[in-house]
């Protein structure tokens, strides 16, 4: 049966070749030392010093607009779960060496990818958090319905706008947004673009459209279909290592936000410990604990698959508390967190083992491989959800961030902050300036839309009208040369690249409500 080939996925060629070779060539001639990174390590360091990966700072994992150094950032996050994602790699790579499936010349290779794509895979994130994602989503819905009659795009089009996804954003923003010399952006190989296709398809695909997920958008179709032609050479089917990704995305966020939810007092964590401890008992005296006989259950099934690990951190617990630590609550969470993930992690690689001969054929999430649509994979399933036991744990944690941490006044209050900030935005950038006719964006500067469109990143701006053949061909298009569709594109990269506080401070600005 057809699989895919390691030599595949570990491809260290770029879209654009790089330099590198010859350069090095000439400094071996002077017998000077040779670049000792391998590709993919030079993936990391091309964008640690980037605009882009600096923005997270100011994007909200959970709580947007935080002035607490303690409360997780969507950098502190991504630098989390690039480390989980480095730690697999590092055991994948003897797993595989093992089994013969990769060559001692390949050690290191998949740490640093998973650690690249650990670091950037939120890196497409609008402001506030995923909930931006929805703001925009929901105001292009209606925008779509009120202008229907009016608008020159097709339906595939509409759909890259109407489930706007921060994965798709993310591979604009590496392999076009940001420039370093050219259309290719910051130029990463194809292993480590195509650990980052989330979603291995476009918004007209059928997974997509009952989902409201893909990988790429319409205008960047040939981008994505080269890196699968260059790496899994599977249409539809995720690379491996994508899979590791998403674990390590679950462990880092679901530990780091029960921590924050801890710290901010959101979440009652001394009464989650009675709970898991007492809910082996059968007596009268304990159901009042938990909200319904489903929650007692979820408690009992994960205490008694780690009852030994469990007791160990209540006298851990117990104990912090006993001795007067300040904090002891907050001593109490860290430790939990930590044998947690400990714990998925060591789940997970149980799953990859048990499952790799379907994995490595791209079968993983096909419901049937003999049926029509076969080709089609659904997602539905990952590591974390066939585990034996880690994914009741994984459902008990999600259990305390939705009763507790997403509901709160707090986030619920900053949420209606960004969807005012982002959708005025856009009502302004779009209604009142993208898609005026009659205005030359160039040089019109008295006009409403002429002054929205100065407001507009110029480094966006400059990207959008860049000549194909650039920097061999300097000639630029104009701004009307542009079709709708890529008019919208520029304003989605202009709106969804804005850090919290700049698309705050720009909404309160173009209001009125703060001076310039």
């Amino acid at each position: 049966m057809e699989k895919m080939d390691w030599n595949n996925l570990l491809n260290e060629k770029r879209r654009r070749d790089s330099e590198r070779n010859t350069e090095q060539n000439e400094f071996e001639k002077d017998e000077l030392p040779s670049d000792h990174r391998n590709e993919f390590e030079r993936d990391y360091d091309r964008i640690m010093s980037s605009s882009s990966l600096r923005r997270l700072q100011d994007k909200a994992q959970v709580f947007p607009l935080q002035t607490s150094d303690f409360i997780r950032t969507r950098l502190t996050h991504s630098m989390e779960v690039s480390a989980i994602a480095r730690s697999f790699g590092v055991w994948l790579d003897d797993w595989l060496l093992e089994i013969e499936e990769i060559e001692e010349k390949d050690l290191g290779k998949i740490p640093s990818i998973l650690a690249t794509a650990g670091l950037v895979h939120d890196i497409g994130n609008p402001p506030y958090g995923h909930y931006g994602e929805d703001v925009i989503k929901k105001w292009f819905k209606k925008y779509f319905e009120d202008e229907e009659k009016k608008l020159d795009l097709d339906e595939n089009q509409k759909n890259d706008f109407i489930h706007f996804d921060g994965n798709a954003q993310g591979l604009r923003i590496l392999t076009q947004l940001q420039v370093l010399n050219d259309k290719y952006g910051i130029n990463f190989t194809y292993a480590t673009l195509s650990v980052l296709l989330k979603y291995p398809f476009d918004s007209s695909n059928k997974y997509s459209k009952e989902k409201k997920k893909f990988g790429y958008f319409q205008h960047d179709k040939n981008i994505g279909l080269d890196i699968i032609n260059q790496t899994t050479k599977m249409q539809g089917k995720r690379n491996p290592l994508t899979y590791f990704l998403e674990a390590a995305d679950d462990i880092a966020y679901l530990g780091a936000d029960i921590e924050d939810g801890v710290k901010k007092k959101l979440i009652p964590w001394e009464s989650v410990f009675n709970k898991l401890i007492s809910s082996e008992q059968e007596d009268d005296k304990t159901i009042d604990l938990y909200k319904d006989i489903n929650e007692k259950n979820l408690y009992k099934t994960v205490y008694t698959a780690y009852k030994m690990d469990i007791d160990k951190l209540h006298q851990k617990h117990n104990q912090a508390k006993k001795d007067g630590f300040p904090d002891y609550l907050l001593t109490s969470v860290q430790n939990f967190k930590a044998w947690a993930q400990g714990q998925m992690i060591k789940e997970v690689k149980n799953v990859f083992i048990k499952d790799y001969n379907v994995i490595i054929q791209g079968n993983f999430n096909i419901k049937d491989p003999n049926a029509e649509d076969s080709n089609i994979e659904y997602l539905d399933k990952d590591f974390i959800s066939e585990t034996e036991n880690a994914k009741n744990l994984d459902v008990l944690l999600r259990s305390l961030l939705k009763d507790y941490v997403f509901c709160s006044r707090e986030v619920l209050s900053l949420e209606l902050v960004g969807d005012s900030v982002l959708s005025d935005l856009l009502n302004m950038f779009i209604k009142e300036c993208i898609t005026e006719i009659d205005c030359n964006f160039e040089t019109d500067s008295r006009s409403k839309a002429g002054k929205l469109f100065k407001m507009i990143s110029e480094n966006f701006v400059f990207i959008h009208l860049m000549n194909d053949k650039f920097p061999k061909k300097k000639t630029k298009k104009k701004l009307n040369d542009l079709s709708l569709y890529e008019k919208l594109l520029l304003i989605t990269d202009f709106i969804s690249g804005m850090t919290d506080s700049y698309a705050l401070d720009l909404h309160q600005k173009l209001k009125g409500v703060k001076m310039p």
